[in-house]
């Protein structure tokens, strides 16, 4: 008898001990603290506004989002340099192998749904696309202007990415089957913005950014300059199509519609197992204050309905 009440007294000042240790490793609460995130760079105008708008609610909160590419965003969450990390893609299965050895399930929750945007230079007479021509594009059997429309603009076309290993390359590979980018006049440069003005100072250029960079919606005055300095192109999945309401650009509603072809999903993919202040983060993210923020910013929210007008141009008799 006096053995088990040593034993049950050993274990329950353990369980206190454990408790407090833990309890001291974590200080933050989902409303207070102050935590690092990770995100693709494509989404940092969406990730900026709702640290901003989350931070001005919560006055006793601070997160610091670190911008990278889409595999390092990932990286960091599982090493936990941050709580939670911002991408376009689920986990892989050495990622997933990761939570599963430190018995972690992860919370993957999907945010919105995105665009991958194609701009050229104000001059590019070519700024309505077809998936066929783009595919000619990105496997390099069009290398020039002249290949795609048959007009004067005899340019090499200059593929323009954000970074290496970014969520904008990943998709295009993917979208495309581009199993080896070499054949193809290809870069990547360090940033969206640094896209957006290589495109704007160069007339053969292509460039691929996150739709948010592009945004007219919002209230970011960088963000309503960028359209101003750039044509986005439109896009239509059919071929030899007449007139521009065949082509797509990559608003939310056409992203609600299904017409714009290059959207993919927003998830955020969390390693805290806890209620901390990543989770509180992320809930405000998914909640409705969070989702109109990214309606606000051009995207699709995952949880919040977009109201779609259709207008009648025809004569009313009155």
């Amino acid at each position: 008898m006096m053995h088990s009440r040593l034993v049950f007294c050993v274990l329950l000042v353990g369980y206190v001990l454990t408790s407090c240790q833990e309890r001291s490793k974590y200080t933050d609460t989902p409303t207070s603290g102050s935590i690092a995130i990770s995100a693709d760079e494509s989404f940092q105008p969406i990730i900026d506004a709702e640290v901003e708008a989350f931070m001005a609610s919560y006055k006793y909160a601070k997160v610091k989002p670190i911008y990278a590419s889409e595999d390092v965003a990932i990286a960091l969450m599982l090493n936990d340099s941050t709580r939670f990390a911002v991408v376009s893609r689920n986990l892989t299965d050495k990622e997933r192998k990761v939570f599963e050895d430190q018995k972690i399930k992860p919370r993957i929750v999907k945010i919105a749904t995105d665009a991958v945007a194609l701009i050229v230079n104000k001059k590019n007479p070519d700024s309505l696309l077809t998936m066929q021509e783009l595919t000619q594009i990105f496997s390099g059997e069009a290398d020039t202007w002249k290949k795609i429309n048959n007009n004067n603009f005899d340019q090499k076309i200059m593929i323009v990415f954000d970074q290496s290993n970014s969520s904008n390359l990943n998709y295009i590979q993917q979208k495309f089957k581009l199993a080896d980018t070499r054949k193809i006049n290809i870069f990547a440069l360090k940033s969206n913005k640094e896209v957006i003005e290589y495109v704007e100072k160069n007339k053969n250029a292509l460039g691929v950014i996150g739709v948010a960079w592009i945004s007219d919606s919002g209230d970011n005055p960088a963000q309503q300059s960028f359209i101003d300095r750039v044509q986005v192109v439109g896009i239509s999945e059919k071929e030899n199509q007449e007139g521009k309401h065949e082509y797509y650009q990559p608003y939310a509603a056409y992203l609600a519609l299904k017409k714009y072809p290059l959207f993919r999903e927003v998830f955020i993919i969390s390693k805290e197992a806890r209620a901390g202040l990543g989770s509180g983060f992320m809930s405000y993210i998914a909640s409705d204050k969070g989702q109109r923020i990214i309606l606000k910013l051009g995207l699709l929210p995952a949880t919040m309905p977009v109201r779609l007008v259709q207008l009648n141009t025809k004569d009313l008799d009155i």
